[in-house]
């Protein structure tokens, strides 16, 4: 299973782009932080990540507010083919201020 789900907000984001097949694409940063156990261990997480919206998710995530929490799922996958780093592709965005 791949999936990936983090709350997080969006705090870069670029212009919205299209592949040469017309499907529109978003890039943009993410910023999370959280308190998690591992162990037993209390361990503060904050992290940045990479993450991509394609097609209808990519108006939401251009329209979306920096800043502000959203709940995203989504799975990793190779930034290029052959590449070790990965993106986060947002498959579902969520206001969590609405749940």
């Amino acid at each position: 299973m791949n999936q990936l789900v983090l709350e997080a907000s969006v705090i870069e984001r670029e212009a919205v782009r299209y592949t040469p097949a017309g499907i529109p694409i978003v890039n943009c940063l993410l910023q999370h932080g959280s308190r998690v156990s591992e162990a037993g261990v209390p361990r503060l997480v904050d992290l940045t990540l990479s993450a991509v919206g394609v097609g209808e998710l990519s108006g939401t995530l251009a329209a979306c507010a920096l800043g502000q929490a959203f709940r995203f799922t989504g799975f990793l996958a190779p930034r290029r083919r052959q590449a070790r780093t990965l993106i986060f592709h947002i498959t579902e965005l969520q206001d969590i201020q609405r749940i």
